[in-house]
């Protein structure tokens, strides 16, 4: 995985976790890569994966069963689109506005960007 400056590791170890969940590769329930695991899997220290960990359970995307490890909440799927559509609206979007205005782009150019986009 490789990271980005702008980003602290520990969130964009949870957007790594939260496409798992979207892409349906960890649904409900399942149990998820210990903290360990994980930290070697992505090649980081294993507190910054408990950093994660504990910032997803506040989110309730994952929860823990006591020894047996971590897994998907029953509403993971959800409560993480939830926080990454606050997150988009409040960070990301100010700035795609901005460079639209701009570049004096239209909705209709933008709607037709869009569709383009998505047959790729």
């Amino acid at each position: 995985m490789n990271f980005h400056n702008q980003i602290p590791i520990y969130l964009q170890i949870a957007e790594h976790i939260g496409e798992q969940i979207l892409t349906q590769r960890w649904k409900p329930d399942d149990k998820i890569p210990s903290i360990r695991e994980l930290a070697v899997q992505l090649e980081v220290n294993p507190n910054t994966v408990q950093r994660t960990y504990d910032f997803l359970q506040t989110q309730e995307v994952i929860f823990t069963k006591r020894g047996l490890g971590y897994f998907v909440a029953p509403n993971g799927e959800q409560n993480y689109l939830n926080w990454r559509k606050e997150t988009f609206v409040q960070n990301e979007l100010p700035i795609f506005f901005k460079q639209i205005r701009l570049l004096k782009m239209s909705f209709e150019e933008l709607e037709k960007r869009f569709y383009e986009y998505e047959t790729i």
